[in-house]
C-alpha cells in the first residue's frame, strides 16, 4: 500500500513538473468542456435526460440477471454466441481460444477500455498474436509504447509535434510528414487501410448493449469502429456486465446523453449497430460477444458505491476536475482516470493497487454536476476514504491523525483547549511556517495554504444568545 501511495504522491510531482504536459491536458480539456457546454444547454430538457439516464441505468442493475439471460437469448437467436467470463484471465482465455482456431498472426481492435483492464493487448502479445490498434488515439500510444491517459482521448498528453515525429519514425518509415493535422493523420489512414482490408478477427468493445434485441451498439468518430464490425470474418465483442440495458427506446436516450458528454457533439459521426449475425452473409461470419464481470458483482453488493456502475464512460469528469487536468491519467496508474477512476479503480483492482486515489480528488463536486447519469462521485469518494481507514490502508500518519481528531471532537472539553492552542498559533503564522517541517503532514498542508484566522466566538454560541434574547 505505501508504494501505491508513494506511486501516486510522487507521479503527481513528476507531472506538475512538465509544464508541456499541462499545457496540453489544459487546451484539450478546455476545448472538449466548452463544446460540452454548448450542445447540453441547447437541449431544454437536459436534466431530464439526465434523469431518465440515471432512471435507466438503476433499473438495469437492479435486474442485471434478468437482462443478461435475455441478452444472451437475444443474440444466441440470430446467429451469435454469448460467453461469460468471472475475470481478466477467464476472458483472455476466451477471446484466445477463439483467435486461435483461426490460426491469425495479426488482428484489428476498435478502443477497448474493457479489454485494455483485462490486458488483453499483453496476453495475445505473448501468445504470438498482433493486436493492431485502429483508433488514432490509441495507435498513438500503441506505437509509442505508452499508456492511455484518457478515457476519450488516450494521447491528450501528446501534441501534433510529437505525433508527427513519432509517426515519421514508425508507420511513415522515414517519410516526412507535414505540419497540418490532416497530413499526420493521413499517414495513418494509409497504414491502417491496408490492414483492415487484409484482417481476418476483429475485437470491439461495446458502449450499449439492447436485451430484448441483442442489439450491440458501437460509436465512434473516425469510422475505424465501421471497417473492424464489417470487414474480418470474425468479430469478438467485449463487455462489462453494467453496458446492458433493456430496450432499444432506453438505447435513445443514452444515444442523446452519451456524444453530448464525451465529445460535445450532438451525435457521434458513427454509430454502429449489429444484432448477430448479418443477414445474408453480409459481414462478419461468426460474432462473439464477451461479457466481463472481474469484480462488477461485488461493486454491485455495496449500496454506497452502486451507482459506480451507471458510468457510460463519456470521461465528462475528467475534463471538469481540477487535478486530472494538472496531473494526467499516467498518474493514477490505471486504465480508468480522473474521478471515476478514482472510485471506480479500488473497487475493481483492490486497495493494494489503488488504495490512495479516493484521495486523488478536491470534492469540488464539479463531476457530478456534469456527469449525464447522475453518479454523485463525491459521496462515493468520501464511503471509500472511510473504508479505506478502516482496513488500515491509508497512510499511518493519516489514520492517527483522524483518530486523534476523533477524540478531539468528540470531547468538548479537549476540543476548547484545541481551539485556544490554534488561536494563539493563528497569531504567529510565520513561526507556524518555520516550525512545520518539524512535522511531515504539517509541512505539506502549511506549504499550500493559508492558516485561516479563528473567530474568538464559537457560531453556537452566538445562536444561543439569539435563543435567549427571543426566550
Amino acid at each position: 500500500m505505501e508504494g501505491q501511495a508513494k506511486g501516486f504522491q510522487g507521479s503527481s510531482r513528476q507531472f506538475l513538473a512538465n509544464s508541456q504536459l499541462r499545457s496540453n491536458l489544459r487546451h484539450a480539456t478546455s476545448t472538449i468542456r466548452n463544446k460540452r457546454y454548448q450542445v447540453t444547454g441547447e437541449v431544454d430538457d437536459w436534466e431530464y435526460l439526465r434523469e431518465r439516464g440515471r432512471e435507466i441505468k438503476d433499473y438495469s442493475l437492479a435486474h442485471l440477471d434478468q437482462l443478461l439471460s435475455q441478452l444472451e437469448d437475444s443474440i444466441s437467436n440470430k446467429g451469435g454466441k454469448v460467453h461469460f467470463a468471472v475475470n481478466a484471465k477467464q476472458a483472455n482465455e476466451i477471446i484466445y481460444s477463439i483467435v486461435q482456431t483461426h490460426q491469425v498472426k495479426e488482428l484489428v481492435k476498435v478502443k477497448s477500455l474493457t479489454t485494455d483492464e483485462i490486458e488483453l493487448n499483453r496476453f495475445l502479445e505473448d501468445k504470438g498474436i498482433h493486436p493492431l490498434e485502429t483508433d488514432l488515439a490509441e495507435l498513438i500510444v500503441q506505437l509509442a509504447n505508452d499508456k492511455p491517459s484518457h478515457i476519450l482521448v488516450p494521447a491528450i498528453h501528446k501534441n501534433r509535434s510529437e505525433i508527427r515525429e513519432l509517426f515519421e519514425k514508425t508507420i511513415a518509415s522515414g517519410r516526412h510528414l507535414g505540419q497540418t493535422p490532416a497530413e499526420i493523420a493521413e499517414a495513418s489512414r494509409l497504414y491502417l487501410r491496408e490492414k483492415f482490408l487484409s484482417a481476418k478477427v476483429a475485437i470491439s468493445g461495446v458502449n450499449f448493449a439492447v436485451a430484448e434485441t441483442g442489439t450491440i451498439c458501437v460509436v465512434e468518430s473516425e469510422g475505424n469502429g465501421r471497417m473492424c464490425i464489417t470487414l474480418p470474418e470474425v468479430l469478438i465483442s467485449v463487455m462489462g456486465i453494467e453496458k446492458v440495458i433493456p430496450t432499444m427506446e432506453d438505447l435513445g436516450v443514452m444515444l442523446e446523453l452519451l456524444p453530448r458528454s464525451s465529445t460535445g457533439e450532438r451525435m457521434n459521426p458513427y454509430t454502429s449497430m449489429w444484432s448477430g449475425l448479418y443477414p445474408d452473409n453480409d459481414g462478419p461470419k461468426e460474432f462473439h460477444l464477451v461479457v466481463l464481470d472481474n469484480g462488477r458483482t461485488k461493486v454491485l453488493r455495496d449500496p454506497s458505491s452502486r451507482a459506480t456502475l451507471r458510468c457510460i464512460r463519456c470521461s465528462a469528469c475528467l475534463n471538469v476536475c481540477p487535478v486530472y487536468e494538472r496531473v494526467g491519467g499516467h498518474a493514477y496508474d490505471s486504465v480508468y482516470p480522473g474521478p471515476i477512476g478514482a472510485i471506480l479503480s479500488p473497487q475493481l483492482f483492490g486497495p493494494s493497487r489503488s488504495g490512495t486515489l479516493p484521495w486523488a480528488s478536491t470534492l469540488c463536486g464539479a463531476c457530478y454536476e456534469v456527469c449525464p447519469v447522475k453518479i454523485d462521485i463525491p459521496s462515493i469518494l468520501v464511503h471509500q476514504r472511510e473504508q479505506m481507514i478502516n482496513k488500515a490502508v491509508a497512510p499511518r500518519g493519516e489514520q492517527v491523525l483522524f483518530r486523534v481528531m476523533a477524540v478531539v471532537l468528540s470531547s468538548p472539553i479537549l476540543y476548547g483547549v484545541s481551539k485556544s492552542i490554534i488561536r494563539s498559533m493563528a497569531r504567529y503564522p510565520r513561526i507556524v511556517k518555520a516550525l512545520a517541517p518539524m512535522v511531515p503532514m504539517a509541512s505539506q498542508w502549511v506549504t499550500t495554504r493559508e492558516v485561516p484566522d479563528i473567530p474568538s466566538r464559537n457560531w453556537g454560541d452566538d445562536l444561543g444568545r439569539h435563543g435567549e434574547e427571543h426566550g
